[in-house]
């Protein structure tokens, strides 16, 4: 579903229509009726796999504090 507004109906619901594109609408924004933007949406991002990296290896002539490469060794 699609909806068309002009920039000044934009403007003056700008809050709504970010509401309205968070739940999957697309909003195209027209300037003298010609389409200039589009909102909508963020793609969904897929959750993160821990473990994903497992069996990877930092080489040994790195220069990376201890503490950051503590955060990529598996918790005990």
């Amino acid at each position: 579903m699609s909806t068309t507004v002009s920039v000044a109906q934009a403007k003056s619901q700008f809050a709504a229509l970010v509401a309205r594109a968070e739940a999957g609408e697309k909003i195209i924004v027209t300037r003298s009726g010609r389409a200039v933007a589009c909102l909508g949406p963020l793609p969904e991002r897929p959750p993160i796999k821990y473990g994903e990296l497992s069996g990877v290896f930092l080489s040994e002539d790195l220069t990376i504090p201890d503490e950051l490469i503590r955060d990529f060794e598996p918790s005990e």
